[in-house]
């Protein structure tokens, strides 16, 4: 009973926090005359509304990173597929790619994160389901190769390309365009629907293979399918908005201690609440100093404490396996 109200609870407030976000600027909290700063209100609605997007699309993420590899320090970036997509961005801004096509970064960013799930996943898998050692050891190392060639490419290029692609890496919500928003808001909707739909299979999964294989899910259909899924999402995120950290760790842990382990709510909850919770970092991250500041910084300086406390007890309430 307190996981459904607590579930209500998460999606009653999620609107007001939104709105919150839509009203805080450099200069307080208040609403923009709308025939003086028209446009900074639609800066605000469209930054809010990225942020929401992007938060969704990184919390769901984690929330299957953590059940596929039953690990609760997982989160998109450690099977590689965040320093994967990110190469691929780097990639789209150095090549002229990106200012060329506005929908090049997010794609070329999706492309390069299968390329490396993919990698990741043959080298863990033998003919057989792949082992959850195996996925995470062969991410970690895919991981790091990842990123020293984005460290090569960031020494090799121009001080103004350095400079873009380091903004970018920082993370940031300020979108270049309408169709990037648009497109990204559909790719997210379309991979959270499709792990709502798998919340059984995820359900069984938390529980162990073999247990998931004998209550009948065909262990290693589901793990890939979930994992292309989370792929889509993170690359997403990574691809409009940067390297985001720390999202996909702390809201499933959230989320999971306020409406249970039980994915066919967990899945819903973690896309709302981590949409909330990277609106109100943006928020802050726009209106704390007087120059703009990453929201990437900020969600680094709340997820750090959070991940060293997790590291330490190890296991959250609620969690499965």
């Amino acid at each position: 009973m307190n996981s459904r109200r607590n579930f209500g609870l998460v999606i009653g407030l999620a609107p007001l926090i939104l709105g919150l976000c839509v009203l805080m600027g450099p200069s307080g909290i208040g609403l923009p005359d709308i025939h003086v700063q028209r446009d900074i209100l639609i800066l605000r609605l469209s930054r809010v509304l990225a942020g929401f997007i992007i938060g969704a699309a990184l919390s769901c993420s984690g929330v299957v990173f953590q059940a596929v590899l039953r690990n609760p320090l997982a989160e998109p970036y450690v099977l590689g597929v965040s320093s994967g997509a990110g190469l691929g961005a780097a990639l789209a801004i150095l090549t002229g790619f990106a200012g060329a096509f506005t929908t090049a970064l997010p794609l070329c960013a999706f492309l390069m994160a299968v390329v490396t799930l993919a990698i990741v996943y043959g080298l863990s898998s033998h003919s057989s389901t792949p082992s959850l050692y195996g996925l995470i050891l062969s991410g970690v190392i895919v991981s790091a190769v990842c990123s020293s060639l984005l460290m090569f490419i960031i020494s090799a290029t121009s001080l103004e390309g350095m400079h873009n692609i380091l903004w970018w890496m920082l993370g940031n919500l300020d979108l270049p365009s309408d169709p990037v928003l648009g497109l990204s808001a559909v790719l997210v909707a379309a991979g959270c629907a499709g792990l709502w739909l798998m919340a059984r299979e995820l359900n069984a999964l938390t529980l162990g293979h073999q247990m998931a294989h004998h209550l009948g899910i065909r262990v290693k259909a589901a793990i890939l399918a979930a994992l292309l899924l989370a792929t889509l999402l993170a690359a997403t995120a990574v691809g409009v908005a940067g390297l985001i950290g720390f999202v996909g760790l702390m809201v499933p842990h959230i989320m999971r201690t306020l409406v249970g382990s039980d994915h066919r709510r967990l899945i819903p909850a973690a896309a709302i609440g981590g949409g909330a919770f990277l609106a109100v970092c943006d928020a802050l991250a726009r209106t704390v100093m007087p120059v703009e500041i990453p929201v990437g910084v900020i969600t680094a300086l709340l997820g750090g404490p959070f991940f060293l406390v997790l590291l330490k007890h190890r296991r959250t309430p609620g969690w499965i396996g």
